[in-house]
């Protein structure tokens, strides 16, 4: 077993960001701005925010944090937005999700100016990925791509492990992870196959792999005979189990003794996931400002 770590690519890309808004905030006599939205109390959401936070702040990102009340209604978090779209000085708009029961996430995401979208929800921005054909489409065309599936593409490139023309499988079909990461795979000219809960033979489907991304929610579903010898697993999972440790959706344990690549959870994708947020901005920052 290889790790591919998270952690340390996270850093390198980091270092890299942070050399890059230097340079572009001095062209413009400004700093990149992204704004976040913590509606309620949930402290796992406050740990989540928190981290972005100071994440902007290593790279010289500049933070405008906007803490709703539990009791903020779907108008007054759209109103809250609108006005940040309005905000010149705030290049990215970062809504903490999940919010509060009652609440329409939908409308409040919809509410975004596509152009600030950094988490790469907004249907435009998410069409906008259906309709390129490349990876270099992407980067010339400065998508603002949802950041976790930008996330897995980043750990695999920088591990040198091939996308073209491989068998990439995809457990999962949401609109975060399954349905977006099928597209940069893609966009990199592999063969993909979408799994999910009604899929059948799954089993067989995975084991033909060169690249398994899981991305199911269940914890350890994925064992050694979901997998060949020799395949990059993705792990996207991660689930919180009764002894109050995290789990990804791969069994570590079981596949550990397997020649195969594969992320830790944690330590794996999840870092990866608030440095493509810092990409986000700053694409949305040289956007803004034609650079």
């Amino acid at each position: 077993m290889k790790i591919i770590n998270g952690k340390e690519i996270s850093q390198a890309v980091r270092q890299n960001l942070k050399t890059r808004v230097s340079e572009l905030s001095k062209r413009v006599s400004r700093a990149p701005g992204l704004a976040t939205i913590l509606v309620g109390e949930d402290s796992a959401s406050k740990v989540y925010v928190s981290s972005k936070i100071k994440a902007c702040e290593q790279i010289g990102i500049k933070s405008f944090h906007n803490p709703l009340p539990t009791s903020a209604t779907n108008q007054e978090i759209i109103d809250l937005i609108n006005k940040l779209n309005a905000n010149e000085e705030v290049d990215g708009i970062l809504l903490q999700l999940p919010l509060p029961d009652g609440r329409k996430a939908d409308e409040c995401i919809n509410s975004i100016a596509p152009d600030k979208d950094v988490d790469g929800l907004h249907p435009y921005n998410a069409g906008m990925l259906t309709l390129v054909k490349s990876w270099d489409d992407i980067i010339r065309q400065k998508l603002l791509v949802s950041c976790t599936p930008m996330g897995v593409v980043y750990l695999l490139k920088y591990s040198n492990i091939p996308i073209k023309g491989k068998n990439v499988v995809v457990l999962g079909r949401s609109n975060l992870v399954g349905k977006p990461v099928s597209m940069l795979m893609l966009a990199n000219n592999a063969t993909v196959t979408m799994t999910h809960s009604a899929t059948a033979n799954l089993k067989q489907i995975t084991r033909q792999a060169d690249i398994v991304i899981a991305a199911i929610g269940k914890a350890k579903f994925v064992t050694k005979d979901f997998l060949k010898e020799g395949a990059a697993v993705i792990d996207v999972g991660i689930n919180r189990a009764e002894d109050g440790k995290l789990y990804g959706d791969v069994d570590f344990e079981d596949v550990k003794d397997m020649n195969i690549n594969i992320t830790p959870v944690p330590g794996g994708v999840g870092p990866m996931t608030i440095t493509m947020l810092l990409n986000n901005t700053l694409i949305a920052f040289e956007k803004h400002n034609g650079l």
